[in-house]
């Protein structure tokens, strides 16, 4: 019986077929090759890293190239995957199911088989897709839908809808831009206040978002009427703290995001009860995530708050893995 006991929110799986069908189309998600990934090879990165239950997600690129029922085919075989190996390693793992977006219709209806189905623990949706993000109004019939079921969603950068930048790999700096784009979108889109019932899960420490909280409140305000605007700056302590709320409502794992550098923002930010940990394997190689952890260990955290991200507030979120 292992001694592990944190709850990973931010790791990867990679079905053999799923992986040679990234190979047949030449796909290199983040500009790195796909890594090699097994269940016991995860049980045995999970073991050595202080993890009971990793909750499996595919990363990027996802299911969606175009042809919809290509998506709505490969979205299926993932999930159903998925759900055999939380089946038959209940405390091992967990599963954020795999939707077809931006087909909505197709998104609808595998998230209603997932959660309903095959009792996946929550949704992964990608930052971007096909260039949209999360607060555009097409997307509305599936969040009211997440919100009504009071889903987990577990939301992960993509390829931006830009350029790649000559010998920088998508993974250092795209993925947290693509991350804070599609938090921002849901703030102005008004779907963060319109769906409170989704829990939203920032990969990477929400990628720039904290640090720029306050840019973000800038563009807030600059959305409000002069008087508005006028209140806020008489009355600044109090309205700065009711306007960043919604970054608040968040969660965030701290997945690559471990660093003194990072984590001072976060916590600045979040919620003490809205982070959790995240490792990022396989694509976060285990001695990547060794060299975090470490850094993670040695930063200043009461006791309460390290108990808290690395296990209690993924416990709230899902019930089903209290010990």
């Amino acid at each position: 019986m292992s001694r592990a006991h944190r709850i990973d929110t931010h790791q990867h799986f990679l079905p053999p077929r799923y992986a040679e069908w990234l190979h047949e189309k030449g796909i290199r998600p983040g500009g790195v090759e796909l890594p090699k990934w097994s269940p016991s090879a995860a049980v045995r990165f999970m073991d050595g890293h202080g993890i009971r239950t990793g909750i499996l997600s595919l990363s990027t690129p996802g299911v969606y190239f175009g042809d919809r029922d290509e998506a709505r085919r490969w979205a299926r075989k993932i999930n159903e995957y998925a759900a055999e190996l939380v089946k038959d390693h209940p405390d091992r793992f967990g599963q954020f199911a795999t939707l077809t977006l931006p087909d909505v219709d197709g998104a609808l209806t595998e998230a209603e088989y997932a959660l309903d189905v095959l009792g996946a623990d929550g949704i992964v949706l990608l930052a971007n897709n096909d260039g949209r993000y999360l607060g555009d109004p097409e997307f509305a019939p599936l969040l009211e839908f997440l919100h009504h079921r009071s889903a987990a969603v577990f939301t992960h950068p993509g390829e931006l809808p830009a350029p790649e930048v000559p010998d920088v790999p998508t993974f250092t700096a795209d993925f947290l831009l693509d991350t804070t784009r599609t938090a921002i979108s849901l703030i102005l889109s008004g779907a963060i206040e319109q769906y409170p019932d989704i829990k939203f899960i920032l990969a990477h420490a929400g990628g720039f978002v904290p640090y720029i909280s306050y840019r973000i409140l800038l563009t807030i305000l600059n959305t409000k009427n002069r008087a508005q605007q006028a209140w806020a700056m008489l009355n600044q302590d109090r309205q700065v703290h009711k306007e960043l709320e919604p970054l608040r409502r968040f969660y965030y794992d701290i997945a690559l995001s471990s660093s003194p550098a990072a984590l001072p923002s976060l916590l600045e930010v979040a919620e003490p009860t809205h982070i959790t940990y995240g490792s990022d394997y396989p694509f976060a190689p285990a001695a990547a995530v060794t060299f975090l952890n470490r850094t993670y260990q040695k930063y200043p955290l009461d006791h309460g708050l390290r108990t808290a991200i690395d296990r209690g507030n993924s416990e709230a979120l899902f019930p089903r893995l209290q010990a």
